[in-house]
């Protein structure tokens, strides 16, 4: 990552950056077919949550919200940084701060299972017409077999 990436942490209850989460998010679900939900939805969940943010001279280029039990509601990452590590470091922030963390994710978003499977999440189990638009989706957990701390640090060294 370039020096200019700066990491930020967004409290619950806050609106800060989540104009540019909104746009990131619509961006993925114009060019992918993912990240399908509604404004007033994103913005509810996205103020309830803990936002791990991360920035390009002040540009949001990567967010996670998190509930405070470690469900991720919501990630993603700008297309051009993918593959630069941002979003395994989001995850790693989720799990230094949770017990567990768990999402759930489209049984046709290839590309997110790809990448939860390879930080070590598991597929726990298939939940049919999961999303409004009658979509499914697996639960997913990650593993923390020889504890937390051993988990994220083989995260960082991939």
């Amino acid at each position: 990552m370039s020096v200019n990436v700066d990491r930020r942490v967004v409290a619950p209850g806050s609106d800060d950056y989540v104009e540019q989460a909104w746009k990131l998010k619509e961006r993925i679900k114009r060019e992918e077919g993912v990240l399908k939900q509604r404004r007033n939805f994103f913005t509810d969940a996205y103020r309830r949550s803990t936002v791990h943010c991360y920035l390009e001279d002040e540009w949001l280029i990567g967010f996670a919200a998190v509930r405070r039990d470690g469900y991720v509601l919501f990630l993603a990452v700008t297309p051009e940084r993918r593959g630069d590590g941002i979003g395994k470091r989001l995850i790693v922030r989720v799990a230094e701060e949770n017990r567990t963390v768990t999402c759930h994710a489209r049984t046709s978003n290839e590309n997110a299972l790809r990448f939860y499977e390879h930080l070590g999440f598991e597929i726990t189990r298939r939940i049919d017409n999961y999303y409004e638009d009658g979509g499914d989706a697996y639960y997913l957990k990650l593993r923390t077999e020889g504890g937390l701390a051993d988990r994220i640090s083989g995260l960082m060294r991939r």
